[in-house]
């Protein structure tokens, strides 16, 4: 590696010595000075042309001691203040300007000057001997007497300017040349955001495009120069748009979201009016987002603040409530013990009821308020709809059948079991109802743009209703009379949003049809199943952790203290991970064992029901990861994946 270094570095040297006697060969003098000032690098011609010693033509002399050395050699004829001369000069060379200039020297030689700016700074300057050029129109003058005065004026003006053109378009091309490789630059960091840059033009058709419309809304084409914004789009999504597109044609900027069902995609899209000097709207600019993600963890987030506010409402209220129904029912069971007429015994009786299903109803609504928590674990989609199957069939009656097709090829996604078959088997036992004894019910299962996952129940009853469409997701609405407590549509429209789905009710050709999107998120492959030394001081703690971690496909071995799990460590070499509880029998703790763990041990990761604001907590966050106390085999699962741990 040394040797190819150093032979790089030579192939470096020798090219700056050809380049170095290239420029030696030409006849022209050149200089490039850099933003200070000071000379990057000249020609042998330029140290020739003007007598210049050597300190003025090394790299780093300043460009004022080579104006000051010309200057009072008489370079640039008699001046009375030198160093008011070499200010002038070194101003202008500080505004790094375009020029072209003839001038003669004091030899009696002539010679043209033409500078040019560099992009990063400083200027290069060419030059060129015209004596010969110069002679010869003045030969051309004398010969000439036959030519009129205004021929010759005429003749000297286009040579002059011939030169200034031949700068010019040099200038020209360098120009061409620097925008060229801006315009390369900006298309290349363009392309590499992941949103979609465009530019619609007056007749609505695009005139730029990053090229990224069909990774932002997939199904759309992928080069829409020229194309109608309404033809690359489709027509639902343009009907989203078109009112802000209007109104940055009238020159109002906006910034909205839209869904666009074709790709199943939430979009951001920013309207930018293009905006001429003379106020004229040219183009609209338009950056489009795909936000579905954080749309789904920001439904999820408003959904538990939503719910944290209701349980805040509600909590003293159910509170009292309950209370009064323990007064009733107590009054109620004094009462049905004394001697009553049959008329007042039917009336407790009744009483009573009321009060168990009002007793009832307060736990509903714990259950919405309360702290429920979409937590998500690895699931075998078909398990869970086999189990739900299993569930649905005892609660419908012989007449009603009940489909259950799935379309989704993933063999494991992340979902919550446990309120996924909740909501799933509420809309069943809805269904059953809405089908009054006989009928069918199909729920189909399939994916949505690989975005979504969508559970769509349908029945043959008599459908939705205009009120249960406007109505039937919020709480206590019912159609069931007293039968109903209005709380099951809001149990599932609960569940959907802290999943960051989508919920839909409406009617199918043949009745009802209510549809759950849920995020269609693919479970990780399960780390390799190992050996895993668990120390709880609890049994029942124990055992039940030692559970999950048995149906994770982990063998388990036990320990209660710090020795014992250290001894083991000792006795079994196959141990591939210890997971330790921070409170242990005997007076150390899960630190101390941390401590104390041999050079080259397993993955160590402790849990506990400390609060967090304990010190053995906040410690051990310092060392490795903790898990809270009480936990589920879903969330041991993703403590464990999270962490990267793979026995």
């Amino acid at each position: 590696m040394k040797n190819k270094g150093m032979r790089m570095h030579a192939g470096s040297i020798d090219t700056s010595a050809m380049t170095m006697a290239g420029l030696n060969l030409i006849q022209q003098a050149l200089s490039i000075y850099d933003s200070g000032l000071r000379l990057v690098v000249c020609n042998r011609p330029f140290r020739d042309m003007f007598d210049l010693p050597d300190d003025l033509i090394t790299p780093g002399a300043r460009f004022e001691d080579t104006i000051r050395f010309l200057a009072t050699r008489g370079e640039y004829g008699p001046i009375s203040d030198i160093e008011e001369a070499v200010r002038t000069r070194v101003d202008q060379a500080r505004a790094f300007a375009p020029h072209y200039m003839e001038r003669l020297r004091p030899d009696g030689r002539s010679i043209s000057v033409e500078g040019s700016p560099l992009p990063q700074g400083g200027w290069v300057t060419v030059y060129t001997d015209i004596t010969r050029v110069k002679q010869q129109e003045a030969l051309l003058r004398a010969r000439s007497e036959e030519l009129s005065d205004k021929v010759l004026s005429y003749a000297e003006e286009l040579s002059a300017t011939n030169r200034k053109l031949e700068a010019t378009i040099t200038a020209l091309e360098e120009a061409k040349r620097q925008l060229t490789e801006t315009e390369a630059r900006t298309r290349l960091t363009t392309e590499m955001m992941p949103a979609h840059i465009s530019h619609v033009g007056r007749d609505r058709c695009y005139s730029f495009s990053n090229r990224k419309l069909s990774v932002v809304m997939p199904g759309r084409p992928k080069n829409i120069l020229g194309l109608p914004i309404r033809a690359a789009l489709g027509e639902f999504a343009y009907a989203a748009i078109q009112p802000h597109l209007d109104a940055a044609f009238d020159g109002t900027a906006s910034v909205f979201e839209f869904n666009d069902e074709d790709s199943s995609r939430r979009i951001r899209a920013a309207f930018t009016p293009d905006r001429a000097p003379d106020g004229q709207i040219n183009g609209v600019y338009i950056l489009s987002m795909d936000v579905t993600e954080e749309t789904q963890a920001r439904s999820a987030l408003q959904q538990t603040r939503r719910r944290e506010m209701a349980a805040q409402l509600t909590s003293g209220m159910a509170h009292d409530f309950s209370n009064l129904l323990t007064i009733i029912m107590g009054s109620q069971s004094r009462l049905q013990r004394m001697p009553l007429p049959p008329d007042a015994r039917d009336l407790v009786t009744a009483t009573l009821a009321a009060a168990n299903r009002g007793g009832s109803l307060l736990n509903r609504i714990a259950d919405i308020t309360g702290a429920r928590e979409w937590n998500p674990g690895p699931a075998d989609l078909r398990a869970v709809l086999a189990d739900l199957e299993t569930l649905a069939a005892p609660a419908l009656p012989p007449d009603i059948t009940l489909t259950i097709r799935n379309e989704i090829a993933h063999e494991a996604l992340m979902l919550d079991t446990g309120m996924l078959q909740d909501s799933l088997l509420n809309l069943i036992l809805n269904a059953r109802d809405a089908c009054s004894g006989a009928g069918a019910i199909t729920l189909e299962v399939a994916a949505v743009q690989n975005t979504w996952a969508a559970f769509t129940v349908s029945d043959t009853g008599p459908g939705f209703s205009d009120a249960a469409l406007d109505h039937a997701l919020e709480p206590f609405f019912t159609t069931k009379g007293g039968e109903g407590t209005g709380l099951g549509l809001a149990m599932v429209y609960d569940m959907v949003k802290l999943a960051g789905g989508r919920i839909w009710i409406g009617n199918c050709a043949t009745g009802g049809q209510v549809s759950l999107r849920l995020p269609l998120r693919p479970a990780p492959a399960l780390a390799a199943a190992g050996l895993v030394l668990l120390v709880e001081d609890s049994p029942d703690l124990r055992a039940g952790v030692r559970g999950m971690l048995r149906d994770q496909g982990h063998a388990v071995i036990e320990a209660a203290s710090v020795d014992e799990a250290l001894a083991l460590l000792a006795q079994l070499p196959d141990i591939t991970l210890i997971l330790s509880d921070i409170t242990l029998e005997g007076g150390a703790t899960g630190l101390d064992l941390l401590a104390r763990l041999p050079r080259g041990h397993p993955p160590c990761r402790l849990m506990t029901s400390l609060p967090k604001t304990h010190p053995l907590h906040e410690q051990a966050c310092n060392l490795v990861p903790v898990l809270m106390k009480p936990f589920t085999a879903n969330g041991l699962f993703a403590f464990l994946q999270s962490e990267g741990h793979s026995p």
